[in-house]
Formats: C-alpha cells, structure tokens, sequence
C-alpha cells in the first residue's frame, strides 16, 4: 500500500500512514508481525494511538434478506504517545496476536472466499481517523487441516463457505460470528443426507468441532438435523488416524440425526442462528473420536476434498470464484474506509 493521507485539524494536511504486513499467511492463534510507517503533515502532531482492527465482511439475515456487512472483532494498539514533527517519517514495528477463532481465508495458497482485513487508525490530537486497510491472509492450523483432510479421503467435496452472524449454542464462541463450511457427500451418503456443515471453533488448548447433517427429504421432511460437538487437542494434530477417527463422527452423527439433543445441542436456525443454508459456507477440516494410529499431517486437504464427491467444479472452481470474491470485497473494504475517513 502506499502512504494515505491523513485530514488535519482545520483543513490542514495530516499525517500519512502505511501499514505493511509481514508476507505470508498467519494461522489463527499465531503472531502477526510488520510495521506502521507514518509520515508527518504540514505542521507538528501528537500521535496519540496508533490501532490495528481486525475487520471481516459478515453475511447477515436470511433468504431474500441476506446482506453483508463489516465488523471489526478486535483492537491492539500497537503505538502511540509522541510527537511527529512536520514531514518526520517514522516506523512503528508491531507484533499481534491473531484472535484463535479467526476465520481462515486460503488452503494451499488457494483463496477460499472469506476476506479478511487489518485496518489502521490513527488517534492525532484527540480525532480518530481510519488511515491504511490491508488484506489478511489466514491459513488453517494442522488440526484444521488434518480434518479437511479426512473429509477429502471419505470422498466429500468442497461447495462455499461463508461468515455469518450468531453464536452456536453450547460452545466456547466468544466471537459474534462464525465461519461456516459446507461440503458435499460421497455417493454412499447421497441418499442420507444433502450436505455436511462444519464449524470450528479453536482456542489455545484446542478446538471444538460442530457437524451438522442437511437432510434430504420433501417440503415437511428436509431441513437440517441437530449439531453434534467434538473437541480435538492441537497437539493430536499428527498423531491420529483422523480418517477413522472423522468416520466415526459421521457414523455418530448419522445414527443420531433424529436426536434433538445430540451431542451439542440443537440450534434455534441449524449452525448459525439469523442464518440461511444456502450457499454461503466454506471449505473447512474436523476432528474428533478417540482412535489414534496412522499419522496423517494434512498436506494436501485443498485438493482432497476438491477431488470428492462435489467434483471438478468444487475444486479448481471453487479457487478461481474464491479470487474473484477476494478483489471484489477487498475494494470494497477500501471504498468503505474511503467513505468514512471523509466524515
């Protein structure tokens, strides 16, 4: 990004920022490291804060409703208290952590469809204004892709993901939103059911693990079936055989599938509450079961579960709208931001 220019008091021309991110993407839970260059105006400033949001493009509302909308769901302040003197640059280095249940944005280098963006602002003499806006890459965490991988091995593909509003009910979530993955079944499980939703939610001990079965069926028998919780430790990540051990999940989930009260209790809209089940979710991985043997390090979950029942079009497809969406909600992050640092 280049430098953007601040509005100082009185017309007067502010200071300017540009913050660079570190290259590379940044797994949840992990270090986001770079630097906050500002750059000072026509005059001497006092820089009072210098903050980071972590902001993310939301789905909201259901069927015909739906609509999209930012939210910012979490601050650091990474500077602040000096004073810039008139055309001083001067660089800010930082190091966050990203918050445990960030959404991820790409497997493999492949973009998913899910954006996310750090946003700097500026605190200069008591205003605040909102000054550089980047794009954040978040890859999965090795339990995350272990399970993706499993999925891909039973023979399920990839449809959407997406990032909606609500919490699901009777978990740790201390984000008001959660990401959402849909995957396709094998012919096997065609008859059964229509997909399998996946949500996780990780921490720094582990990860909880909710599935939820899309239920064929007529206008009075379809819909979807009560989520089943799991909880999986970060460190199982490459000493389990997660092909069986995500098998016996959906066996659970499957015998249990008329049970209101499976394992995580039911929920009030399926996954997200306020939240449709089209095609708004996103590629994702699943642990569970207590069967250790094989040792399966999730290398390759992209294209395993590209390759399953959902075909060709869920894989290579997948990536090149997932791009697309990139860019177009990117430059919408920026209009956005555009818009209302002119306030």
């Amino acid at each position: 990004m280049v430098f953007r220019r601040l509005l100082g008091p009185a017309g007067a021309e502010g200071p300017a920022v540009d913050t660079v991110l570190t290259p590379g993407a940044v797994p949840p839970g992990g270090s986001l490291t770079g630097e906050v260059r500002v750059e000072g105006g026509d005059s001497d400033f006092d820089i009072d804060h210098i903050t980071l949001e972590f902001v993310t493009r939301v789905g909201t509302g259901t069927g015909d409703g739906e609509h999209e909308g930012d939210t910012v769901f979490e601050r650091c302040t990474v500077g602040g208290g000096f004073r810039l003197d008139r055309g001083v640059r001067r660089v800010v280095p930082f190091a966050v952590t990203v918050p445990w249940e960030t959404p991820v944005t790409e497997l493999h280098g492949q973009a998913l469809g899910v954006v996310l963006g750090v946003r700097t602002e500026l605190v200069v003499a008591g205003a605040r204004d909102r000054g550089d806006l980047d794009l954040l890459a978040v890859r999965p965490l090795p339990v995350q892709e272990a399970v993706l991988e499993a999925f891909g091995q039973l023979g399920f593909g990839f449809r959407s993901a997406a990032i909606e509003y609500g919490h699901i009910g009777g978990t740790g979530g201390l984000l008001p939103f959660h990401q959402a993955i849909e995957l396709g079944p094998p012919p096997r499980y065609a008859d059964t059911v229509d997909e399998v939703e996946v949500a996780f939610l990780a921490g720094p001990g582990g990860m909880e693990v909710v599935l939820e079965a899309g239920r064929r069926g007529g206008p009075f028998g379809g819909g979807h079936d009560a989520p089943t919780r799991f909880t999986v430790a970060h460190e199982e990540a490459g000493d389990t055989d997660w092909n069986t051990r995500v098998g016996t999940w959906l066996h659970y989930l499957l015998e249990h599938r008329s049970s209101p009260a499976a394992h995580g209790g039911r929920l009030s809209h399926g996954l997200f509450p306020g939240a449709g089940h089209g095609g708004h979710h996103h590629g994702g991985h699943h642990h569970g079961g207590h069967h250790h043997g094989g040792h399966h390090h999730g290398h390759g979950a992209g294209p395993a579960v590209a390759a399953g029942a959902a075909g060709p079009a869920a894989g290579v497809g997948a990536g090149i709208v997932g791009a697309e969406i990139v860019d177009e909600i990117g430059d919408a992050f920026e209009e956005d931001d555009e818009g209302e640092g002119e306030d």
